[in-house]
């Protein structure tokens, strides 16, 4: 249903795993369709816009399908879900902007300091106890990081503050979607993701609009609303087959992804040094994976069993 999340049913861990790597599939086409489109002279508002649009649009549409009314979509904590929705559409805007500039292999190994930022953040902002371990991952990451965007090499462009600007948009989304877990429906965030993005970016879009030139193009840009709103139904059922604990790892099949596009589309493989800073930020947030995996654990199995990870 369009306003109410799947019901969990987290004993069919495949059928999890499956929809978790079609889901960052999905991802990928965005952003491959947004880098082909800018490259075609599109404006990243402009793309950014029909991304948000659509999605909105399909979410709307289900609701009337469902014969629901939009006043069912309220939710008690509003203010979070319109911030989690601009936090959204910066992450989407900052990252359609990068692509045109830089390679997808680095723009995906950037995005992927996310879960880096996130534990980083979830002491002040969730009340987490963050231990010894954690923070050692976090601290090699960004090294990773600084290994991919190589800051001071000759090759260094400016676009990848804009990677690292859409990376804190997606940390700060992914917080307060924590936050809202079980408080809001999936439906309800959907909604207003699309609703709020398109309202916001709306008259950006019309200022700088250019049609594209070719069919290709037109179904590319159409279709970024459609991969947006896919992607995140995908993910919602991916979670409520398997426990995120589960799937996580899986989510980093998206710089896989990303760099056979780039081949295949671009005629571009990664260097050596994004893919040795992928493999670093990769395994801090494998680690952090593995160390709240264990934390959970003991959690779960009762008192007297407090890990400081």
């Amino acid at each position: 249903m369009a306003g109410t999340a799947p019901q969990p049913n987290q004993n069919r861990p495949m059928a999890g795993i499956a929809l978790m790597l079609s889901a960052y599939f999905v991802f990928s086409c965005i952003d491959v369709s947004a880098k082909w489109l800018s490259l075609a002279g599109i404006a990243a508002m402009q793309l950014a816009f029909m991304r948000y649009f659509w999605h909105f649009v399909i979410s709307a549409g289900l609701i009337a399908r469902e014969g629901m009314a939009l006043s069912r979509f309220g939710a008690d904590r509003m203010a979070l879900v319109l911030i989690r929705s601009v936090a959204l559409m910066g992450s989407t805007v900052f990252n359609f902007i990068a692509v045109r500039y830089l390679p997808l292999t680095l723009t995906s190994t950037i995005l992927f300091s996310a879960p880096l930022i996130i534990c980083a953040l979830s002491g002040p902002v969730l009340g987490e106890r963050v231990g010894i371990w954690r923070w050692l991952a976090v601290v090699t990451g960004f090294c990773g990081v600084l290994i991919a965007i190589r800051p001071f090499d000759a090759g260094f462009h400016w676009a990848v503050f804009l990677s690292l600007c859409g990376a804190f948009c997606f940390a700060a989304y992914s917080l307060i979607t924590r936050k809202l877990s079980g408080l809001v429906s999936a439906g309800t965030m959907q909604l207003y993701s699309g609703l709020v993005g398109s309202v916001l970016l709306a008259p950006f879009a019309f200022i700088q609009w250019q049609s594209p030139e070719t069919g290709l193009n037109w179904a590319l840009m159409f279709g970024l609303g459609f991969f947006g709103w896919l992607g995140h139904e995908m993910l919602t059922r991916a979670h409520s087959f398997a426990p995120a604990s589960t799937l996580s790892p899986f989510s980093h099949a998206f710089i896989i992804y990303l760099g056979v596009w780039s081949f295949f589309v671009f005629g571009t493989l990664p260097d050596k040094w994004t893919v040795i800073g992928a493999i670093v930020i990769s395994a801090s947030g494998l680690t952090i994976w593995l160390r709240e995996r264990r934390l959970a654990r003991a959690v779960t199995h009762g008192p007297g069993r407090e890990i400081h990870t």
